[in-house]
């Protein structure tokens, strides 16, 4: 376990055996040996004790040492902060590779060499990565280094138990220059010892720790430019006047523009007649900024190694008006230490600590919502005071009793339909802080327990984190004034104004909106790893722990406890085998049902090191590895006692006396169900790992085939019919464990490393796969075609489409249900949607709908991320990529934007989207129904009409680094010297580009041009 290599003296068994001539001889041989680390740096100060307990010290600079044994003679190197690593000596210099502790794998409540990774684990090694790609987001675009994992989450589930050092936290918690590493348990037996919460996978990260070799000080700071992708497109006010008088007559009704009136808003007087573009860059930038600075101090020694990060990065605004011109970051400041200690030759502590202050200082107003929804032509929002006559003396005295004149030129402009809006709002509105403050605490204690039996060791971990936002500021009312204007010999001129609302500055601060969250978690754990006869290897785990997360405004907190055991043995490192049993407990059920026994095992074959493939000369390694499990989770539980019956009072529902006096009726919302169960997760998992060539080309996969069983619903069909009433509306119906689930698919990586000429080059190539469905579902359904059971768990169901109801008389024939389907969402018009009646019934409705395709929901079908590295003397280019393929979208559905922009009715603002409308005249090449300023249900509604695929293809990022070591500089100062120039999101490749690079009612996507520099002391 990570937590239980932090601060421990770790015993190393190297078993240094001579060839056979000297295995043979009796005789004490001469051992000389060279202790470094894996990047080649000796270790200072390890002692070696021989078999007679000897002890050496290798004390030297060049972490050398010279010893004489017998042949076969087992040594114990203790080297405090690193991990075992067993070599073959000869006569001759040997070096021996101690693997430090912070690059050991974590696993579940362990640590193990990156070698001896289980199966169903993916690893990155986040901080070298990091060198060479820097990020701002510690989980950006790691589906191009682990494979399972698709950006989503781990294997196509959600609910992933995101660890870090081993408390459950968001990932958002930390920034990257603070992450080592980053795991990913996906199978169901590296996941068993989690619990409950573990059971759709683990992720676990792992801070930085110090050094014992010596101190380094690094300080890194970058200046980027966030320069915005696209902008949805909105008609301006002429042509939206235009249209909608088109979708009036389309209704039968007269037109509510003049001509004149559609060629005056065409930009002729914009104050008379507006046009308000809020993309325009009369209120925005073309870019905003980002800068981060962060200093990292660490080292130590033998006794003692220290960690130090201190960070802070603000990012601007695209907003470039008023309040939020000078008034609108992000800012963020973190610090966090950590300590590991050696406090005896049997005591090790450990304590990490951090903080976060973030403030985010804006404005009173949803800016991006207001662009998405306000059409064009409602309102000026600065009107010149300079266009009221002068003689006006009413509306002047309006004006100057106003206590917004936008500098000193102009008032707010409103409606009476439009009082307030998101541009007067941020000059008048007042201003916002969003104020979070973070602090978070770890600390364990271990001891090495070979005075009991040699192997054993325990350790614990106690986290206690606390978490709070709040706003803060100044909520100002304003009024806004309505304009009334006139012509006089050609000039237009504001005649008298009404005011609207009030000028409310009370200067009183409010602050509201309080939220916290702690989180207390707590684990210890007895762990054992011995080697018998040198080929007998056995390890185990003993632990216990659990963790409670209690949020602001929610009694019942969210609870995980269980207690497990592992044990593990492999002989001669080409036989594995590990069973794991895990007591699981939730809360969220009654008496017995509280708890369940989780069990998972794995099987590993080194094949490699057999004999008919020993001597394969590109065969490195090769191991296959098979593990299975059942677990229990109540992640599927969405709320506490589920299995209790509920009554309440009515929400609407009266009852008539015979004395005519209403009362309130108490109702029941659902039966009880004291035998309600957790669901459970059965997975067979297959894999494959090793390497070639020297290591050139790596290689791992997984094929895995899991199925949630026992999923817990409140179902209807399940019941009789009297279960439930409509008047008073009541249910006693249960919840019970029924529904299923199936998900099955493979994860791949292939890694390459290869020095051609003067060029190291490193690749990467990580794919997943996942398929899901619903194996089990309570459904009574008219036709097959509605059935979800059999479909993909992200499903998008729709009706079919068939082109457009192109003539009057089709159309008529429809709603007279006359040779045609007869649809049920009202009457249709020529350019409106025609659906296919899938059933046969003569009616269009939603018994019609169909499986039209995956949405994605978990993630996309197939996920790929790529990496490559070039590097050349100093130079280091990186290039990363991600693929997804297989999912699809809809058009109109995700929030309230999307919907206005693909799905036009009524009064709303008209997007570029209503251009390709069906008119008569383009009734050939139409890929829009026809504008109408109804509610237009039969065409706004989910259909493979809307749908699109999400199939894409992006260049990710693209960095170039040059590094000055200190070889090179001759510096007394500097030990190195990085400058890298980095682009995000630089490129997508797609059908449906545009489509997928637009953000509707939110900040616009954007693209990241940044320059870095890092100095290391």
């Amino acid at each position: 376990m990570r937590y239980s290599r932090i601060a421990l003296f770790v015993c190393v068994l190297l078993t240094l055996i001579t060839g056979i001539a000297i295995a043979q001889d009796s005789a004490n041989i001469t051992i000389k040996a060279v202790i470094k680390d894996n990047n080649g740096l000796p270790i200072i100060g390890a002692n070696i004790i021989d078999k007679v307990n000897k002890i050496r010290t290798a004390s030297d600079k060049t972490g050398s040492f010279i010893i004489e044994t017998k042949p076969e003679s087992i040594l114990t190197i203790n080297a405090f902060g690193y991990g075992i690593k067993t070599v073959t000596a000869s006569k001759g210099v040997n070096e021996i590779i101690l693997i430090p502790e912070s690059k050991l794998t974590p696993i579940a409540f362990n640590t193990v060499a990156p070698e001896d990774v289980p199966p169903g684990v993916s690893n990155v090694d986040f901080a070298k990565m990091f060198e060479n790609n820097y990020g701002t987001f510690g989980f950006e675009n790691l589906e191009a280094f682990a494979e399972g994992f698709n950006g989503n989450g781990i294997w196509g589930m959600s609910q992933s138990l995101v660890l870090i050092d081993g408390v459950p936290r968001d990932i958002t918690d930390i920034m990257p220059t603070e992450i080592d590493q980053v795991t990913f348990l996906k199978s169901a037996a590296a996941v068993a010892l989690y619990g409950s919460r573990g059971a759709n996978g683990v992720i676990l990260v792992t801070t930085k720790t110090g050094s014992e070799n010596g101190q380094s000080i690094s300080i890194r700071s970058n200046a980027g430019l966030h320069v915005p992708k696209s902008y949805p497109g909105y008609l301006g006010s002429s042509e939206y006047r235009a249209l909608y008088n088109e979708a009036r007559v389309n209704d039968g009704l007269t037109r509510l523009y003049t001509d004149e009136d559609i060629y005056n808003h065409s930009g002729i007087d914009p104050i008379r007649y507006p046009s308000v573009d809020f993309y325009s860059s009369e209120y925005l930038k073309s870019s905003y900024a980002r800068y981060d600075v962060t200093a990292e101090i660490s080292g130590g020694n033998e006794k003692a190694r220290y960690y130090t990060n201190m960070g802070f990065n603000s990012t601007g605004s695209l907003l470039d008006f008023g309040e939020a011109a000078k008034n609108n970051t992000a800012d963020r400041f973190n610090i966090r230490g950590n300590v590991n200690m050696k406090l005896n030759n049997i005591l090790k502590a450990r304590i990490n600590a951090s903080a976060v202050f973030y403030t985010s200082k804006g404005v009173n107003t949803d800016y991006w919502g207001g662009a998405a929804s306000i059409r064009p032509d409602r309102f000026t929002p600065l009107i010149p005071i300079s266009r009221i006559d002068p003689t006006d003396e009413t509306s002047l005295n309006l004006v100057n009793s106003s206590q917004n004149i936008i500098d000193g030129k102009f008032i707010l402009g409103g409606r009476t339909l439009d009082q307030t809006n998101p541009i007067a709002a941020v000059y008048a509105g007042g201003t916002n802080n969003f104020n979070a403050r973070q602090f978070q605490f770890t600390t364990g204690i271990g001891a090495d327990l070979k005075g009991i039996t040699k192997g054993l060791t325990f350790d614990s971990n106690l986290g206690i984190d606390y978490s709070s936002s709040y706003n803060q500021g100044y909520r100002n009312g304003y009024s806004t004034f309505e304009p009334t204007w006139t012509s006089f010999s050609g000039t237009s001129t504001i005649a008298s104004l009404n005011r609207l609302g009030l000028d409310t500055k009370t200067g009183n601060e409010v602050i509201a909106d309080s939220y916290y969250r702690q989180t207390l978690s707590l684990s210890g754990q007895l762990n054992y790893n011995r080697t018998f006869s040198e080929k007998h290897n056995v390890t185990g785990i003993l632990m216990g722990g659990g963790f409670t997360q209690s949020v602001s405004q929610v009694y019942q907190k969210v609870t995980n406890a269980n207690t497990g055991l592992s044990l593990g043995y492999n002989y001669n490192r080409k036989y594995f085998i590990e069973l794991t049993g895990s007591r699981v407990n939730s809360p969220r059920l009654f008496g017995k049902n509280q708890n369940e026994l989780s069990t998972a095992g794995s099987l590993g074959w080194e094949i490699s090191e057999e004999s008919f493939l020993k001597d394969v000369s590109f065969l490195d390694n090769l191991r296959i590895t098979a593990s299975a499990g059942i677990l229990y989770t109540d992640l599927n539980i969405n709320d506490y006692f589920l299995y209790e019956a509920i009554y309440t009072q009515s929400d609407g529902t009266w009852h008539s006396w015979n004395d005519g006096v209403l009362v309130r009726t108490t109702d029941s919302r659902r039966g009880e169900n004291l035998d309600l169960k957790m669901a459970r997760r059965e997975e067979i998992t297959l894999g494959l790992q090793g390497s070639i060539f020297n290591n050139t080309l790596s290689f791992s996969g997984n094929f895995f085939r899991s199925t949630m069983t026992g999923i817990p619903i409140q179902a209807n069909v399940l019941f009789p019919n009297y279960f439930t009433t409509g008047f008073p509306n009541s249910s006693f119906i249960p919840f019970v464990n029924y529904n299923n689930d199936l998900r099955t698919g493979f994860d791949l990586s292939l890694r390459f490393n290869k020095r051609i000429g003067q060029v190291n080059w490193s690749a990467g190539s990580f794919t997943t796969f996942q398929s899901s469905k619903a194996t089990k579902r309570a459904e009574i359904v008219a036709n097959n075609n509605l059935l979800r059971q059999g479909r993909p768990l992200d499903g998008i169901w729709g009706l079919r489409s068939n082109g457009f109801y192109n003539t009057s008389e089709e159309a008529a024939a429809a709603n007279a249900g006359n040779g045609a389907p007869k649809p049920a969402f009202g009457d249709v018009k020529p350019g409106d949607i025609k659906y296919i009646d899938l059933n046969n019934d003569g009616l269009i409705n939603n018994q019609d709908e169909v499986y039209l395709g995956r949405g994605g929901f978990s993630g996309a079908p197939l996920t790929t991320g790529l990496n490559l590295s070039a590097n050349w003397k100093n130079f280091t280019v990186f290039v990363l990529a991600t693929a997804r393929f297989g999912a699809n979208g809809m058009k109109g559905f995700g929030n309230a934007a999307q919907s206005n922009y693909f799905w036009v009715n009524g009064e709303e603002k008209y997007s570029v989207e209503v251009r390709n409308r069906w008119t008569p005249e383009t009734a050939s090449t139409a890929t829009f129904p026809r504008l109408t300023t109804l509610n237009g249900d039969n065409n706004n509604r989910a259909s493979d009409f809307w749908m699109y695929s999400t199939d894409r293809f992006d260049l990710s990022k693209v960095q170039i680094t040059y590094r000055l070591t200190n070889n090179v500089m001759k510096s007394k100062v500097f030990n190195g010297l990085d400058f890298y120039l980095t682009g995000f999101n630089l490129l997508t490749v797609s059908q449906e580009r545009e489509l997928l690079e637009l953000n509707l009612g939110g900040t616009p996507q954007t693209r990241l041009y940044n320059l870095g520099v890092k100095a290391s002391f």
